[in-house]
């Protein structure tokens, strides 16, 4: 997978979930994350890798291969 892929599930480890746990298929809803875990995420992720999220752009249902192409097609458009 991608550098963004793997700095994406690093991330993850701050909301307790290992990177063993995590597939690129993996949802955030298989993760239990709440709305206001996908929130802080959001935060997370905008911060880690500089780039703007809006709250509409990263869903339950997104797979964690997903977030990192958003992630990866923002960081494009740099």
């Amino acid at each position: 997978m991608s550098d963004v892929y793997e700095r994406f599930v690093g991330l993850l480890s701050g909301f307790g979930i290992q990177a063993d746990e995590v597939r690129p298929d993996t949802t955030f809803t298989q993760l239990e994350f709440d709305s206001l875990a996908l929130v802080e995420i959001t935060l997370a992720a905008q911060q880690e890798f500089d780039v703007a999220i809006d709250d509409d752009e990263l869903t339950a249902e997104d797979t964690m291969a997903q977030v990192a192409n958003v992630i990866e097609a923002k960081l494009v458009g740099v």
